[in-house]
């Protein structure tokens, strides 16, 4: 077991895993970390091997929401059969942390992204992809999800030394305590102080949009051109996909990274931490308005107004910051809607189901 648990522990998993596993039902089951999802298809690794493996029928059966489901990064318990060459995943052990977001389109649930990161690298290149109000909403969901950020600037040869220096001080106004590195794919130049960053049974979660060189720099850390890349569209500067799915890769120096593809829609909700957290200054302006309910839109004495009226807080991100709350409030509210008409529908045919059972 101790063998098996120093396996374990290179591909993360600490003590607080080990004292999440339940006490009993245990026969048969070992702990398996995920590192690949293809729809209702795993890949998951028991330390020496990698193991295709399906959901148990009543794991799939009993989730309420995706987030029951296990996602690339999380610990589960597994059965594992002939000769580890196919396996059966009975549970999710609990997360230490995770990120997600809306899913896409106009349901509103929750997408999981990846779980159990120590760190998320956002990367965003210094050409027409840099925004700082995306940037906010990456943030939003790392914080959320109790994960450290960490922003790249990728393409760090298009601008001089001066420009970039302007770029990463408009960053820091966000947050002073931010972590932020630029580096070029082309020259290499500034790879060295990422790499050094990377360190030994840590996971680490790489996001951002298309086209701004998340595959190259991987293959970069891989030490192999593992992943296709495709060029930037040159009439609108915008990358196509090369990352399919979310996998989990173990890098040479034992840290691992999860690779994810470029996200063109990224809405939160139900992420009052994640906002409190990106906004700190607004948090401890708000707590000098006139009303403690002060939505800092109309009311009279809004300390948050006043200080964007004196150019104390940048109006851009007030108004951001508004519409993220805007779209968290509303989703988290259709969330708990839905989430209650499942509830109810479930009940329903429950009934049904014991009239029918008693007329038999």
């Amino acid at each position: 077991m101790n063998s098996q648990l120093e396996q374990l522990g290179r591909l993360g998993f600490t003590p607080y895993f080990l004292e999440s596993m339940p006490e009993s039902d245990l026969a048969g089951k070992q702990p398996a970390r995920v590192l690949a999802v293809y729809k209702e298809r795993f890949i998951i690794s028991d330390g020496e091997h990698e193991i295709p493996a399906e959901l148990v029928g009543k794991l799939l059966y009993n989730a309420g929401s995706p987030l029951d489901l296990p996602t690339t990064g999380d610990w589960v318990l597994a059965s594992i059969y002939d000769g580890q060459s196919f396996a059966i995943i009975h549970e999710v052990l609990p997360r230490r942390t995770y990120l997600k977001r809306k899913a896409p389109g106009r349901t509103y649930d929750f997408q999981l992204i990846a779980a159990n990161i120590d760190t998320a690298f956002f990367m965003m290149a210094l050409d027409e992809n840099f925004s700082l109000r995306r940037l906010e909403r990456y943030l939003v969901m790392v914080h959320e999800g109790g994960v450290e950020p960490v922003v790249l600037l990728s393409k760090s040869d298009l601008l001089d030394q001066e420009s970039i220096k302007a770029h990463i001080e408009d960053i820091l106004r966000i947050n002073p305590d931010l972590e932020v590195h630029a580096f070029s794919n082309l020259s290499e130049n500034g790879f060295s102080v990422v790499e050094n960053r990377l360190q030994s049974g840590k996971t680490f979660c790489l996001l951002g949009s298309s086209g701004i060189g998340k595959t190259t720099f991987i293959n970069y850390l891989l030490g192999s051109e593992k992943f296709s890349t495709a060029e930037v569209r040159a009439y609108d500067g915008k990358g196509r996909h090369t990352t399919t799915t979310r996998q989990l890769l173990v890098l040479e120096n034992g840290a691992m990274i999860v690779d994810t593809p470029g996200m063109r829609e990224l809405g939160n909700f139900a992420v009052q931490d994640g906002l409190e957290d990106t906004f700190e200054e607004i948090l401890e302006l708000s707590e000098n308005c006139q009303f403690r309910d002060c939505t800092h839109t109309s009311e009279p004495g809004c300390a948050v107004k006043q200080a964007v009226e004196e150019g104390r807080l940048s109006e851009a991100r007030y108004k951001n910051f508004l519409q993220l709350k805007s779209e968290s409030s509303y989703g988290e509210l259709s969330y708990q809607e839905r989430r209650q008409k499942d509830r109810d529908r479930g009940k329903y045919y429950k009934s049904v189901m014991k009239q029918k059972k008693h007329k038999r």
